[in-house]
């Protein structure tokens, strides 16, 4: 029997937010099925922080690597996927701590009761920087979170962008975690070879393990 699978990516069409400033997703039809023409041809244009995405490490370090060039491992395998609602501006790693017993490498928090796939939210919830600092002391590799940003919006210093740069982290922003159970997942999350860009939209996924008792159930 196949494995029951979550979908955890906005949907991406004209109109979905962006951060101020950003490329909003625009489309236009390069060619069209006509006479003389036996195919729909789009051509897209975008910032590559719409929808669900991978950021590199060139987005918050100019000498970092483009999301292209980075190994895929972190986007690929187990995760754990922590309820963190309501929790105010920043994740703390005491909202984490109930469900921190043997962690995967990658986790995943969801802050929101419904992520806003169809508005801009300036008071998005972010992780405190002490925060990525205690996840990588885990062995997490990759954190992800239902908000377009792991910093405050109108934050300039980009204090837990600069902790995944040091501590050489994967990060996964703008996911939908409305519909997923606290507990551990296949994560399958993987950037596109864009070798001079500094994100990439991503199509994540959660898939099912096998049947084995969840550590996040685990006080």
């Amino acid at each position: 029997m196949s494995k029951r699978i979550w979908d955890i990516s906005p949907p991406v069409a004209p109109g979905a937010p962006v951060f101020p400033g950003d490329t909003p997703y625009g489309q236009r039809w390069a060619a069209q099925i006509g006479p003389g023409c036996p195919v729909n041809v789009s051509e897209i244009s975008l910032s590559p922080h719409v929808g669900a995405h991978a950021d590199g490490p060139l987005h918050y370090d100019p000498q970092g690597q483009a999301v292209g060039l980075l190994d895929l491992d972190p986007y690929l395998g187990p995760c754990r996927v922590i309820h963190a609602i309501g929790k105010g501006p920043l994740i703390e790693w005491e909202h984490l701590s109930h469900a921190s017993h043997r962690l995967p490498t990658r986790v995943l928090v969801r802050t929101c009761e419904r992520a806003p796939v169809d508005r801009w939210d300036p008071d998005l919830t972010a992780f405190a920087p002490q925060t990525i600092e205690r996840l990588a002391d885990s062995g997490v590799v990759l954190v992800g979170i239902d908000t377009a940003s792991i910093d405050p919006a109108a934050s300039k210093e980009l204090p837990s962008h600069q902790v995944i740069r040091r501590r050489q982290l994967r990060v996964l922003e703008n996911l939908v975690l409305d519909a997923v159970p606290e507990g551990d997942y296949e994560l399958i999350a993987l950037p596109l070879k864009l070798v001079t860009a500094d994100a990439s939209p991503v199509r994540a996924i959660l898939r099912e393990l096998d049947s084995i008792p969840s550590a996040a159930a685990t006080p």
